[in-house]
């Protein structure tokens, strides 16, 4: 029994609530977690959190972005009750995928060069080489080259009025040579000034003066394309949902294989990414027959570190697919090649990931592993999403099992997926709240090794 806590439980995942309290020996928190007509979130804390140190469990599957905003508002909600401590346990972080930029079908970002200027005329776009012994200098601005008159040869759209360069004799303000450039049609022919006031040029301004800014020619604004290699602005979801947990009132975080293990310095609080890694191995070590003479295969390369960490602390071998993308032209740019480094003939492969969401990689990877002479497949899997069509994939595939854990709600898809086995983790949260909430240590849940 453990006292001064108290456990509450969001809409996302109240199965796994229920079973870490009973681990736990204490009840769930009493809480009214529903919604208004027009959609709002209501949230209603009907147990005293005063001086209390309070747990929410609350995971990203589902409707996450619904979820995110109960999480919010029941942190705020027992911040506001006086409570002593606030952890948000996220068994599956929301937006854990997005820490810096989106994944791009296509892979990295490429720029085409700019083949059509010819490699001895300087652009503003090209890179000079570093100077050296041997290394003939690249061509560009001499003595001799009158930079107003390379200038003016540069044409930009959204800078003059009709499209076409301005030359050195054409007249900044008006045609009449008010403080014309160069003299041209000036009264003053050495700096092109004449005898007019200030106010005669700016009434009778050059109907083409104008900048970007200028929102009286919205033609010439929106005519702006992206050039190869231009990379528009994203945002960066990541950051922001670890800034609302803390803004809501979050003092501490607790999550579950976080996809990319940078996020957690996103924080400014507290953060615990425990590893379901010992889940992973038992189920090897319990359920697989000669695991010893099984591999252990990374369905991509991202994925590798994860993989080697469970095949080095069981002696088994590693295998690796690797999505080749080398395309002959910058159009090129089509679905990547798989590609297995290592040997699978004959032996059980074990398909290890952190995350199933489309299931495209790891069904993928199931038939590469299978034409190249794999007996048995099994996928292990810490988070199984499994949206849009992922079971009839997952049914029509090569996987003979799928073990993933209960870090979201697995019941639907247990019923629609005769291969799926699923793993408890409620005993690994319940023995962190436990650690937590007395002061003790965690670092025993981290050595998986």
């Amino acid at each position: 029994m453990v006292r001064n806590i108290v456990i509450l439980s969001g809409n996302s995942h109240p199965t796994l609530a229920e079973s870490v309290c009973n681990m736990l020996g204490v009840p769930p928190g009493n809480r009214i977690l529903s919604k208004f007509s027009v959609g709002e979130t209501r949230c209603e804390i009907q147990d005293s959190v005063r001086g209390k140190d309070v747990f929410i469990i609350q995971s990203g599957g589902g409707s996450v972005n619904d979820h995110l905003i109960e999480l919010c508002i029941m942190i705020s909600a027992c911040k506001t009750g006086s409570a002593k401590r606030v952890t948000a346990v996220l068994p599956l972080f929301p937006y854990s995928r997005q820490p810096d930029l989106p994944y791009n079908k296509v892979g990295a970002p490429l720029s085409k060069p700019p083949t059509e200027v010819p490699k001895d005329k300087y652009t503003f776009e090209s890179v000079p080489a570093t100077p050296g012994p041997g290394i003939v200098k690249s061509a560009s601005f001499n003595k001799e080259t009158d930079l107003a008159r390379v200038m003016s040869k540069t044409s930009l759209s959204n800078g003059t009025g009709n499209g076409l360069a301005r030359t050195n004799s054409e007249n900044y303000f008006n045609a009449n040579g008010i403080n014309g450039v160069n003299g041209a049609n000036g009264t003053n022919g050495t700096n092109g000034s004449t005898n007019g006031d200030a106010q005669h040029y700016l009434t009778h301004s050059r109907a083409g003066s104008y900048t970007t800014h200028d929102y009286e020619n919205p033609r010439l604004i929106s005519t702006f394309q992206a050039k190869p290699g231009y990379k528009r602005w994203v945002a960066q979801a990541g950051t922001l949902v670890a800034d609302l947990l803390t803004c809501a009132g979050a003092d501490h975080v607790v999550a579950l294989d976080l996809h990319d293990p940078q996020y957690q310095g996103f924080f400014d609080i507290p953060m615990d990414n425990l590893y379901g890694r010992p889940l992973l191995k038992r189920y090897i070590q319990q359920n697989i027959p000669d695991y010893k003479e099984a591999v252990i295969v990374s369905p991509d390369a991202g994925g590798a570190k994860r993989a080697t960490a469970i095949a080095d602390s069981l002696g088994m071998d590693f295998a690796l697919i690797h999505k080749e993308r080398r395309p002959t032209r910058i159009t090129d740019r089509q679905n990547a090649t798989m590609m297995l480094v290592g040997n699978v003939a004959n032996r059980v492969c074990i398909l290890v990931d952190d995350l199933a969401d489309t299931a495209n990689t790891i069904t993928r990877a199931a038939k590469l592993v299978r034409k190249e002479g794999a007996t048995a497949v099994y996928a292990l899997l810490t988070h199984g999403v499994l949206s849009g069509d992922a079971i009839a994939r997952i049914n029509a595939s090569a996987l003979d099992k799928v073990i993933v854990t209960n870090s979201v709600p697995q019941d639907e898809h247990r019923k629609l997926c005769p291969k799926l086995e699923v793993l408890d983790v409620a005993p690994i949260f319940a023995e962190a709240i436990r650690r937590i909430h007395h002061g003790e240590s965690i670092s025993v849940l981290f050595q998986y090794d």
